[in-house]
């Protein structure tokens, strides 16, 4: 529940304008679009869906991207920020409760024709979001390490669940995470639309279908930490108040206590192991899971990790600034994760050939021998399944259908694993031996410690 002193429930919803109370308020009027008039989809038809979790991407992505479906109805709104905090890479976009609400009421006045809203519940404790019983799936957007706590709750009060990537905090997490999905059936979509990029997908699909051969070696490289992201330029991050309308102790949640200040937060959390994993983990859960993909290990890993990073030598920033993992598969190849090339993109080394893709979803796709681009993957060949539409078309499909998504629990959190065990290698500053089936290191007690992290009380799983 909202702490006293904070702005109430009631009492923000009547300062943003909205029509709505513990429930969305039922309108005085039955529009036309809501019965499937017009090109409209029925509000029977309907998935409705709540948004924990509205800073840059929550809001600007994801809260934009799914409310664009005419058969998705956005119910619940939720994020520890009122809004107006607009620094430390913001994209010049507001991000918070307040802005969000603007947009759904801007997004329904408009779609309703006549200018009318009927209200969207807001709340800056998500748990009276997975409470509600008028949701088929929840949004998660917030910093990695509230990613599974709330997962977890909303599945088991039988949400369906987007969940931004890197899915998991810790590797513990993830096997909970996959293994409660598969108890509650529910649908679960990891987010990230690299899969849905068709660079990306058909240079997969080419491997896996054997054009370069025998696969010897994957390689994707990402941004170093000093590359186009601020966070270098923050080292100096003195104690601050903390600014109205900001639930900071929520915020924090599972992890441990730590003074407030403006680079601790916001886009910086995830250069600090207490919320995150860096580069490694940020932009790994893109591009690591590629290599997993075309390499056919999606739901598996590899059984040896060996990595070497540069570590913030003073300040509260402590992840990996560059960074260099490779890992051993039981076949025999090997994938490299590394922010050499400050650019994002995968290269796939085989006994035949070879197939680049470049960063970013324009990148261009690139092979030799130059053959290999126009070769057709047959009917009775492996076709990856996948969805141009993008991850968010995808969920909704499956959340309908019952349909696992592309990119669904164990594959987020199998990609999420190769990027904690390169973490974890370089932490400890040695090659480490991973049993992949039992999601374990080999006779080494100090690294297995490293699979799982405490939580500050009252936060469990």
């Amino acid at each position: 529940m909202i702490k006293k002193g904070q702005l109430s429930r009631r009492g923000f919803l009547k300062k943003a304008g909205v029509l709505a109370s513990g429930a969305i308020g039922f309108p005085l009027f039955v529009p036309s679009s809501a019965l499937g008039k017009d090109g409209n989809v029925a509000a029977s038809n309907r998935i409705t869906v709540g948004f924990i979790g509205l800073g840059q991407h929550g809001t600007a992505v994801n809260l934009t991207n799914f409310i664009s479906h005419d058969d998705v109805q956005v119910v619940a709104l939720c994020d520890v920020n009122m809004g107006g905090l607009r620094g430390y890479h913001s994209f010049g976009h507001e991000r918070g409760l307040e802005p969000a609400v603007r947009i759904v009421k801007q997004h329904y006045s408009a779609k309703n024709g006549s200018g009318t809203f009927d209200g969207v519940f807001a709340t800056q404790d998500w748990r009276e979001i997975i409470a509600r019983d008028d949701l088929d799936a929840v949004v998660i957007s917030t910093p990695d390490h509230w990613h599974i706590p709330i997962s977890l709750a909303a599945i088991r009060t039988g949400k369906d669940v987007y969940c931004e990537k890197p899915l998991t905090h810790t590797i513990q997490q993830g096997r909970i995470l996959s293994d409660t999905v598969k108890r509650y059936n529910r649908v679960f979509q990891t987010g990230s639309g690299v899969r849905a990029r068709s660079n990306y997908h058909r240079a997969a699909e080419l491997v896996q279908n054997g054009r370069i051969g025998k696969v010897i070696r994957l390689e994707t490289y990402l941004p170093p930490w000093t590359g186009p992201f601020p966070a270098e330029k923050y080292k100096e991050t003195p104690i601050m108040p903390i600014p109205k309308g900001f639930d900071y102790d929520m915020w924090l949640g599972p992890a441990p206590w730590a003074p407030y200040t403006e680079g601790r937060c916001h886009w910086n959390f995830r250069w600090i192991f207490d919320y995150s994993g860096g580069m490694l983990t940020d932009m790994g859960g893109h591009y690591a899971d590629q290599l997993q993909w075309a390499n056919g290990t999606e739901y598996t890993g590899p059984v040896e990790v060996y990595g070497f990073g540069e570590f913030p030598t003073d300040g509260i920033y402590n992840t990996a600034m560059q960074f260099h993992v490779e890992y051993t598969y039981a076949d025999g190849s090997t994938a490299i994760v590394s922010s050499r090339y400050a650019k994002n993109g995968v290269r796939y080394e085989g006994s035949d050939g070879w197939i680049t893709v470049g960063g970013g979803s324009g990148g261009g796709i690139d092979a030799y021998p130059k053959s290999i681009l126009k070769s057709i993957i047959k009917p009775d060949e492996l076709h990856l399944y996948t969805s141009f539409a993008g991850p968010e078309r995808n969920f909704i499909d499956c959340v309908q259908s019952r349909h696992t998504p592309f990119y669904p629990a164990e594959v987020g959190h199998r990609t999420a694993t190769v990027c904690h065990l390169g973490n974890i290698s370089m932490l400890l500053g040695r090659k480490l031996k991973w049993d992949p089936e039992k999601e374990v290191f080999v006779n080494d007690a100090e690294a297995n410690r490293m699979l799982s992290r405490p939580m500050r009380s009252p936060w469990c799983l």
